[in-house]
């Protein structure tokens, strides 16, 4: 698979969406399950403490260093964010009472879990920094020797000896502290017990508030901040509220302490149409400069930006209005608000399901298996200001459907037919439709052929003779292309170089 460096690379270099999310989707349950622990099971804090963990992440991604181990990182960040976030003496009155119910414990007996919890992200930042590294890639992350090796450069037999070397000295930092303990009952516990599933729709809301964060900066950050300590909701609805609403505004100087109000009027169901006018009034000020020559430091982007929230104000209005559908002139509650906003993200996605529709030499037969919340994410940011043709848009909704039908449906069918004929590969991929857990028709199979990995680009390389892949691309320069194989699923990044082995576009 894409290893974490190229998705930081894309990320750093094209301020990828895409790739940011797909780091935030790859170790979010690594980072939720780090905090949960260090809070001691306060479910809400260890998901404001995640969150602040994924914005850090963002605004520091460009000064990271090239060898970075992401996973290694993460967890010591998630430590130092955690312990900022509760009391120092509640740590200590924590660390105590364990301690003493620990050295209670008959030494011939192994403590159980709830007692090692509290105990093992401390023994792990006592080790250094390869150790550290080592543990939390093969237990935290679950990773085979294999994988272990690779990220930190060395054989998989030297990475099985790290492991174990690290394991004995954690099983004696924890021996220091009176956990007592065998080295196969903690690695065992480690293996079963550190992975925490993060909440749903979590992940959503993250992706969201980072990338702002690491566009923004000052009063933008402010705002941010203001968010994560008023636990966001993780619906799908609110997240594309905010995305939208939350990130222009930031983008003005003065705008940070009216959407802050905007915002808790908002929550407390108290919302007034007066303060969208107020803010538009800001926006139309700022633009009025910005095209006078008062603010030529503003960028042409921040410009574009300000137009769009104009335009999407003036539609956010309509709707309400239509919704009210009377002449008073009562404010809008906050349901009204949530709805008409609601509307403009269900006419966005319906606008290009219409357009696929009416040009189905641009679309793809997997667009039919793509979820409601699928659409949305795809379609939650207003591309068309540097967008104007729709290419990247479609594509992206392609590559998406593509990929989401690539690794929840083709490669499952694909490992049960190896496991029915000993690990062989399919000689054609329509031998896969009986193994598939849905109903897949000729035409979606029928984009799919099987290629030997060697024709393939470096970039999507994997140790297996052969994968499932697309069989050419509609938009050669923006288009994903997918590998699918018995061990491994990865997308490649657009770029002509993918599809060098393929005839044409379609």
């Amino acid at each position: 698979m894409i290893d974490d460096h190229q998705f930081l690379e894309q990320f750093v270099h094209e301020q990828s969406e895409s790739a940011f999310g797909e780091l935030v989707r790859r170790h979010i349950d690594l980072v939720y399950a780090v905090a949960l622990r260090k809070v001691n099971g306060d479910v809400h804090l260890a998901q404001d403490v995640t969150q602040s963990v994924f914005i850090d992440l963002a605004r520091k991604a460009r000064g990271m260093p090239s060898g970075v181990v992401l996973p290694g990182w993460l967890h010591r960040h998630t430590c130092f964010t955690a312990s900022n976030a509760i009391r120092k003496e509640r740590r200590l009155k924590t660390r105590e009472q364990t301690a003493m119910e620990l050295r209670a414990l008959d030494d011939s007996s192994e403590p159980p879990w709830t007692q090692i919890a509290p105990l093992i992200d401390d023994g792990l930042n006592h080790l250094n920094t390869d150790d550290r590294h080592a543990l939390v890639l093969r237990f935290l992350k679950q990773q085979d020797f294999r994988s272990v090796g690779a990220a930190l450069g060395v054989s998989e037999d030297t990475a099985q000896k790290r492991v174990s070397r690290a394991l004995d000295k954690l099983r004696g930092v924890l021996a220091g502290r009176g956990l007592m303990l065998s080295a196969t009952a903690l690695g065992s516990m480690l293996a079963a017990q550190t992975i925490k599933a993060a909440p749903a729709g979590l992940a959503n809301g993250i992706i969201s508030a980072s990338l702002a964060a690491s566009a923004k900066s000052g009063a933008g950050f402010a705002v941010l901040k203001f968010m994560a300590s008023a636990k966001l909701q993780t619906s799908a609805v609110i997240a594309l509220i905010i995305a939208s609403v939350a990130v222009p505004v930031v983008l003005q100087q003065k705008a940070a302490a009216a959407l802050g109000a905007q915002m808790e009027l908002l929550r407390q169901q108290t919302g007034r149409i007066a303060e969208l006018t107020q803010e538009q009034q800001q926006l139309s000020s700022s633009l009025a400069a910005a095209t006078s020559g008062a603010a030529l430091a503003a960028s042409s982007a921040q410009i574009n930006e300000l137009l769009r929230l104009r335009g999407e104000f003036g539609l956010l209005t309509g709707q309400l209005q239509t919704l009210r559908a009377t002449g008073t002139n009562q404010p809008f509650t906050r349901a009204e608000v949530l709805a008409s906003m609601r509307q403009v993200y269900v006419d966005r996605v319906d606008r290009v399901k219409q357009f696929f529709a009416a040009n189905p030499a641009v679309a793809v037969p997997e667009l039919a298996y793509m979820t409601d919340h699928a659409w949305l994410e795809e379609l939650e940011f207003d591309r068309s200001q540097y967008d104007p043709d729709n290419r990247k848009t479609l594509s992206s909704v392609r590559s998406r459907a593509q990929l989401d039908f690539a690794s929840s449906y083709l490669w499952d069918a694909l490992r049960k037919y190896g496991r029915e004929h000993s690990g062989q590969f399919p000689t054609d991929v329509s031998l896969l439709a009986p193994y598939f857990k849905i109903s897949v028709d000729d035409a979606t199979l029928a984009d799919w052929t099987i290629v030997p990995t060697a024709s393939l680009s470096e970039k999507l390389q994997v140790d297996e003779p052969l994968v499932i892949t697309q069989k050419a691309p509609i938009d050669i320069e923006n288009d994903q292309r997918i590998v699918v194989g018995l061990k491994f699923t990865q997308s490649g990044m657009p770029g002509r170089d993918l599809w060098s082995d393929t005839a044409q576009t379609k």
